[in-house]
């Protein structure tokens, strides 16, 4: 006796439509809103979206949203805007299918960010700059940071996960012994007497930061190695924060979040300015970028939710309840609402950020600097591994390599030699 399970043939247009419910989940709706408030006209932003790629025989779709948070002038922030995309895109193979492109981020990242500082540092200009630079590719975000600006996730189901470290003298020791250790001193500003006064700087020069792009005139030691953390969301969607060290000096990230629950974007982000100028005034330039990721049938700016407060309030913004029409499609394609951690690395050793256990056998090509991506002759690149504490680990002629500047900016980062004269700036 057959059963009638064994012949169930499932209805065309159930086909179709879980076919369509696929499509849109496969990608989100990515809405971004900014607002700002400037004191020193130091803050630059960069808001771009639908970036494309060609892949196969078809076209994916990026986008990539940066914060530049400047001292002692701009010229640091204008020039990381201008150029640290395409130097992290030069970074990646090409001809990757999507999955191998996300998991080349974080390296290209890496060698994106010293190659724009290093480029700066050649022109001769003593301003600085910190750096949070997002990229949304489907579901996976790639966050590289440098320096205090922070980025942060809710994701749907009402958890907080922090995609940015906090590059702050006074807050991460284990900076403050990586700078001692190249030859840097850390201390408070000292106004005679023996009396100290303010946040832990770098001496020489006084900078309150152990990474950032620029800074030449404080020291090499102060690193634009970013730390880079990588997560993919579910199909339920999330809300980023971005935002200057103005809004995070006055705000906890869960008062960010709560001051704007239920707005869009656009609202979302000015309100948050707003209630940092209420917290604090207008000591520093604010600025702040939100985006919400949502899924592609999802409204985008929906209502408020309860006000009781709690795990699962997000959801409310990015989920609605299925019809009794859509209810069985639902159920097939909506995955649990959790965020998985793809990727975290914070050190500041290029060799150990751009090692040889990557899966993409051409992600650094033989003759081809790893992080300028300057073509060598046979036999000039220098392994990153060269000089390595580990000698056993690996051997200095395995790859990745390094031109000769290349190299020297790494061994100058590593406090393996001088980087030049060095003048005080007392930035901040």
């Amino acid at each position: 006796m057959t059963t009638r399970s064994e012949h169930h043939t499932v209805p065309l247009s159930v086909l179709l439509k879980r076919e369509l419910a696929n499509e849109r989940i496969e990608r989100p709706e990515i809405v971004h809103g900014q607002a700002s408030q400037s004191k020193k006209g130091e803050d630059f932003t960069l808001l771009k979206t639908e970036c494309q790629r060609m892949v196969g025989d078809g076209v994916s779709t990026y986008s990539v949203f940066g914060l530049f948070d400047g001292h002692n002038g701009s010229a640091a922030a204008i020039y990381s805007k201008e150029n640290l995309l395409n130097n992290v895109l030069s970074a990646v193979p090409s001809d990757l299918n999507r999955d191998e492109w996300v998991a080349a981020l974080p390296r290209a990242l890496v060698a994106g960010f010293v190659k724009t500082d290093k480029d700066f540092q050649e022109k001769v200009q003593t301003s600085g700059t910190t750096v949070t630079f997002v990229i949304i590719e489907g579901w996976v975000i790639t966050v590289a940071s440098v320096g205090d600006s922070r980025c942060i996730l809710e994701s749907a189901e009402g958890c907080i996960y922090y995609l940015s470290a906090d590059h702050r003298l006074e807050c991460n020791e284990e900076e403050r012994d990586r700078i001692t250790t190249s030859g840097g001193e850390v201390g408070r500003l000292n106004t005679g007497g023996g009396a100290e006064i303010g946040p832990l700087r770098c001496w020489p020069g006084g900078l309150c930061l152990s990474r950032s792009i620029g800074d030449m005139d404080v020291g090499e030691y102060i690193v634009p190695v970013p730390y880079v953390k990588q997560v993919k969301l579910s199909t339920a969607g999330g809300r980023l924060i971005i935002s200057s060290d103005g809004v995070w000096d006055a705000l906890a990230a869960e008062t960010a979040l709560d001051c704007c629950r239920g707005m869009p974007a656009d609202a979302a982000a000015a309100q948050i300015v707003k209630e940092s100028l209420q917290a604090k005034g207008l000591r520093d330039d604010t600025t702040c970028i939100v985006i919400d990721i949502l899924p592609q049938e999802k409204p985008a700016a929906p209502l408020p939710p309860p006000k009781k407060q709690g795990k699962g309030v997000f959801k409310s913004m990015f989920r609605k309840k299925s019809s009794e029409s859509s209810s069985y499609v639902d159920k097939e394609y909506i995955e649990p609402d959790v965020v998985e951690e793809m990727f975290e690395e914070g050190s500041a050793m290029l060799s150990e950020r751009l090692d040889t256990k990557y899966p993409l056998c051409n992600m650094f090509r033989l003759f081809m600097c790893a992080v300028c991506q300057v073509e060598m002759k046979p036999g000039e690149g220098i392994s990153i591994h060269y000089g390595s504490s580990k000698p056993g680990k690996l051997r200095p002629w395995d790859g990745p390599f390094l031109c000769l500047s290349c190299q020297e900016k790494k061994e100058a980062m590593e406090g393996k030699r001088p980087s030049g004269d060095r003048h005080s700036s007392g930035s901040d």
